[in-house]
């Protein structure tokens, strides 16, 4: 399950050869390196003005029981179809809603759920606002800066700042992010730097700090009019965000045995399979993780994460050809993922080939700069 996954590649051959020695403390860079560095904060525009942007998009939701009485309330997202776009957690077994902002709410009816994805959009006739600006969860890195809006409590929209810690799944992927999420923003939006709407946010604190995600916003347009309940009783995201939680507090046998369950509740979805297989990697299992990876690419052959975990495992077993052929099929699919060029480039530098290794580095160097040296400084002698 870690995009970093510790000490994945820290086998090499012995003997002569073009390959290059790798010291005890290049070693150790490696696996410091795995753990993920975090680039500097580039602002494109400040808190304050990405707040002014899109503070007219989020709005108030509330959810009412068939006697009109306040059931549950959230947040929600204006999006350019006229529609507001919130997490179906919010407006669960509602009888009727309610959305806006302050004591400016209009009546609301529910126009699609999807359950597995925890997405819900609900039609608001009369409701203003300005539209936001859809961004791609899909071009998001490690790193950069995102913000959360919404409305906690119900009371008047308010902003967190953080970065994107982590990518999950996809493309496109499941943003983990250290923006607090507070109750009552379940739904809200998560905007990048230029304030354009990367995901939805929603709310999972177990296991640890800085464990808040956001639904990537490529999902919603997904989501067609009608019902679709969740399956086996958990949304994915529920899936996923459990399986989160128990990898940050290293409960390795809970971990496992929830990716089961997962499977066998959902054993059609791809994500599932990638992440029991991400899990086996983490456990040392790597035939078990082939085997569950492999799964995944014959429900999804375009499941760019299945491919990267696949080619994880293949290095572990010294499969190196095997291990190139999965980068590349998921460099194929996600050309610009800064880490699986880097991979690539310690897979062709274990297989002996140099020359491939660094036009790795040259592709990376477009992606990730900083990434590329440490790249080039593992397998280019001094």
């Amino acid at each position: 399950m870690n995009g970093g996954h510790d000490g994945m590649i820290d086998k090499r051959r012995n003997g002569e050869g073009t390959m290059m020695n790798i010291p005890s403390v290049l070693k150790l860079i490696i696996a410091m390196f795995f753990l993920s560095t975090l680039p500097a904060q580039v602002y494109a525009l400040t808190p304050g003005q990405v707040f002014d942007k899109v503070s007219d998009a989020v709005v108030v939701v509330k959810t009412l029981d068939a006697q009109g009485n306040l059931k549950t309330q959230g947040s929600g997202v204006l999006f350019p179809s006229g529609k507001i776009a919130t997490n179906c957690h919010v407006v669960e077994e509602g009888a009727s809603y309610l959305v806006g902002r302050s004591k400016q709410l209009v009546s609301a009816t529910l126009y699609a759920e999807d359950g597995d994805k925890d997405i819900c959009l609900l039609d608001a006739k009369g409701i203003e606002g300005k539209p936001a600006q859809l961004g791609k969860a899909a071009s998001l890195k490690v790193g950069v800066p995102v913000y959360a809006v919404g409305a906690p409590m119900g009371l008047e929209l308010s902003l967190s700042d953080g970065i994107v810690s982590q990518l999950r799944g996809g493309p496109p992927p499941f943003i983990q992010t250290t923006a607090a999420i507070s109750p009552g923003s379940s739904g809200g939006g998560l905007f990048d730097g230029e304030g354009r709407l990367v995901g939805l946010t929603t709310l999972y604190m177990e296991g640890g700090q800085s464990l808040n995600f956001a639904i990537p916003v490529e999902w919603i347009d997904g989501v067609k009019p009608g019902r679709i309940p969740a399956a086996g009783g958990h949304s994915r995201t529920e899936w996923l965000e459990r399986s989160i939680a128990l990898e940050k507090r290293k409960d390795w046998q809970e971990l496992l045995d929830w990716n089961r369950k997962w499977t066998e509740s959902e054993p059609e979805d791809p994500i599932a399979w990638t992440t029991l297989g991400a899990t086996y990697g983490d456990l040392k299992r790597y035939d078990d993780a082939i085997e569950a990876l492999r799964q995944a690419l014959r429900i999804d052959p375009e499941c760019a994460e299945a491919w990267y975990y696949l080619g994880i495992a293949y290095i572990k077993l010294k499969r190196y050809d095997d291990a190139i052929e999965a980068y590349r099929q998921a460099l194929r699919i996600s050309p610009k993922d800064a880490k699986a060029w880097y991979d690539l480039g310690i897979a062709y530098a274990l297989s002996d080939n140099r020359t491939a290794a660094l036009d790795a580095i040259r592709q990376l160097r477009r992606l990730d700069p900083e990434r590329a040296d440490r790249l080039f400084n593992l397998i280019v002698p001094r």
